[in-house]
């Protein structure tokens, strides 16, 4: 009919939440900046609403917090980087020994293929980071316990807030895929002990890599 005009779908606009926790997770908001609602609308191209939005539910999440009337990512200090740990090799050891018992053959190989493609990132800290998070989050979602996996992903939400990876220390990314490699294998055998022991290894080796990262910091900085 002349003169009637269908309007396009309006396209949705991206998750503003889900961009700002994907940019404190990569690095590119590090703890101490300051997040301010105009520039983050401008640079992700939504409105300043639902930006508003995303930044009270992260500084409900203790991702941000207040310094004065500016919103900053959070940082942890020592006591609270030992207690996220704490929590992270129990959870962690849980999935492993959940993964073990429920995994499919599949969830398995996928497993061992990514240890295997992790191998040619030994000498890339950055990207054995993301990938490492990827192969937790498959052993995360072998255990087929959505409970489970809803905590482990608050815990690593939080992991965001550590400046840099354990990886970054010399010799860590070959140690971590030997870890991965004994993990993936108790998994293999249907072990559950021998996974839940391995993976609390594992984030206990990485728990010591940070610390003494943080005590060079401070002794560089004296």
């Amino acid at each position: 009919m002349k003169g009637l005009h269908m309007s396009d779908p309006k396209t949705p606009q991206p998750d503003a939440y889900s961009l700002v926790l994907e940019a404190i997770d990569t690095g590119i908001f590090r703890p101490g900046d300051r997040l301010v609602e105009s520039e983050l609308a401008d640079r992700f191209g939504v409105s300043r609403t639902p930006i508003r939005e995303a930044l009270q539910r992260l500084e409900t999440q203790s991702l941000l917090t207040r310094d004065g009337r500016s919103l900053i990512v959070a940082s942890l200090d020592h006591n609270q980087l030992a207690d996220l740990y704490v929590v992270r090799g129990e959870l962690e050891g849980l999935a492993a020994r959940l993964a073990a018992r429920h995994a499919a053959p599949e969830e398995v190989k996928v497993l061992r293929d990514m240890l295997e493609a992790d191998r040619a990132l030994v000498n890339d800290p950055k990207a054995l980071s993301r990938a490492n998070r990827r192969f937790h989050k498959q052993i995360h979602l072998a255990s087929h316990n959505k409970f489970l996996v809803q905590q482990l992903d608050l815990v690593h939400r939080s992991m965001a807030l550590l400046a840099t990876t354990s990886l970054a220390a010399e010799g860590r990314s070959k140690g971590t895929l030997e870890e991965h490699e004994t993990i993936v294998r108790a998994i293999e055998a249907g072990d559950g002990d021998a996974a839940d022991g391995a993976l609390r290894d594992h984030i206990s080796k990485a728990f010591i890599t940070r610390l003494k990262l943080d005590a060079a910091k401070v002794q560089a900085a004296e």
